[in-house]
């Protein structure tokens, strides 16, 4: 077998290059639809990693990348400030809940979380807090693949466990779901939040750590708790903001306010990279002071990039004029019934969903690359990984495209299950 190590030059991700089989070639794409090289079309079932929230090559988006590049492409965000970023910042604190109205741009999900730690951490020394500088987060977490988010996301996640001797050491707890559990972080917190900067968490669903859901109530116990200990609440919503859980952001669905938000991913409509870090009115107030030291020193070269700045606001204009929310609702219960068979197979260990999130969970999965392969036979483009088989596939899917990466999923586990 031809393995992605003949590849030319490129160094793929989340792959060992010597076993990885090739990959396919993308060549257009189109609503739900990848076409590849070769002529084959595969539906689409995670939309780019979750980014492509309006399928592929929306018109509206496509033309304010246009207008913007003739306009202005790219201009230092240093000393200067442009329209596109300005606009996007006040659209988004007037979507976001109560006072989160201090954005600022980076270009990656990762290094949107980098400043949010890094904005918590200063808030406390500013505050004169100088014992504050942990974080604490939760098994099955993820928060990017950067030397410190690598930190806080799930100590025995396979991906980072190379890296613990180089790693700052952080507090990482049980996600306080049940009455045992709330108990246990109560404990932790009462010895240990002199040390705490902030709490960080992903809200109602553990993406990278298995699609695994949780109830608003446990937003609710970490914002009671983070109020109790002075410590700063980070919500991480670059898998789940704009729409994906089935409210424009998942925080809604608990009532609360984080001090910090961090979002990406859909953040542009899958076309052009682009993160935020989002602040409330009195995080940005305690770098206000008349010590330079006191100022958040953070600036990426490409940070508010005009270009990406105008698609995040057409995609916010696309959120406006067209029934998203509506059409997360339809997917949501379209893959709630078509997934539910998938529930009575040998070594299926559950089936949910959750906004526009289907996960199908499996007893062990030994072989990943052959359920890829035997998607990409039926026609769909779909990605098990860890113990799962999921969708999360653009707002805009068709139900017949929909119904075509459901029947796949129920197909190939039967076939490679049974």
């Amino acid at each position: 077998m031809t393995t992605a190590s003949t590849l030319p030059h490129l160094w793929l991700p989340y792959s060992q290059m010597q076993t990885a089989p090739m990959p396919v070639e993308a060549a257009a794409t189109s609503g739900s639809t990848i076409t590849l090289a070769d002529g084959r079309t595969l539906v689409d079932g995670i939309a780019s990693w979750w980014t492509a929230c309006h399928g592929y090559n929306h018109p509206h988006i496509r033309q304010a990348l246009v207008r913007q590049a003739e306009t202005m492409p790219h201009v230092m965000f240093g000393g200067m400030v442009h329209q596109p970023a300005m606009t996007l910042a006040r659209r988004l604190s007037d979507r976001l809940p109560g006072d989160l109205e201090r954005v600022f741009f980076t270009d990656s999900g990762s290094v949107a979380m980098e400043v949010a730690a890094k904005m918590a951490i200063q808030y406390q020394l500013n505050q004169g807090r100088e014992g504050r500088h942990r974080l604490l987060s939760f098994r099955g977490g993820y928060h990017g693949d950067t030397l410190a988010m690598m930190a806080v996301c799930d100590p025995e996640e396979g991906m980072h466990r190379l890296f613990g001797e180089a790693l700052t050491p952080q507090i990482i707890a049980d996600l306080p779901t049940t009455p045992g559990t709330l108990a246990a972080l109560e404990t932790l917190l009462s010895e240990r939040s002199h040390e705490i900067a902030a709490i960080i968490t992903e809200p109602l669903v553990q993406g990278a750590g298995g699609m695994l859901f949780h109830g608003p109530e446990t937003l609710r116990h970490l914002r009671r708790l983070c109020d109790d200990h002075g410590i700063l609440l980070i919500i991480d919503e670059i898998f789940t903001g704009f729409g994906r859980t089935g409210t424009f952001f998942a925080c809604e669905q608990a009532g609360i306010t984080p001090d910090i938000i961090t979002l990406s991913k859909a953040l542009t409509g899958g076309t052009m990279p682009l993160a935020a870090t989002i602040a409330r009115k009195h995080v940005f107030e305690a770098f206000l002071s008349d010590d330079p030291l006191h100022a958040l020193m953070h600036g990426p070269t490409f940070m508010a990039n005009p270009l990406a700045c105008a698609v995040a606001n057409a995609s916010l204009d696309l959120f406006d004029q067209e029934p998203r929310l509506e059409q997360v609702r339809s997917i949501s219960a379209q893959m709630a019934a078509e997934l539910e068979p998938c529930r009575s197979l040998p070594g299926v260990r559950d089936v949910r969903v959750l906004g526009a999130i289907g996960v199908v969970e499996l007893e062990t999965l030994d072989d990943p690359e052959a359920l890829k392969r035997a998607f990409i036979e039926k026609g769909v483009w779909v990605r098990p990984f860890r113990h799962i088989v999921y969708l999360t596939p653009a707002f805009t899917i068709t139900p017949d495209e929909l119904s075509r990466l459901t029947g796949s999923i129920h197909h190939v586990l039967k076939d490679h299950l049974g």
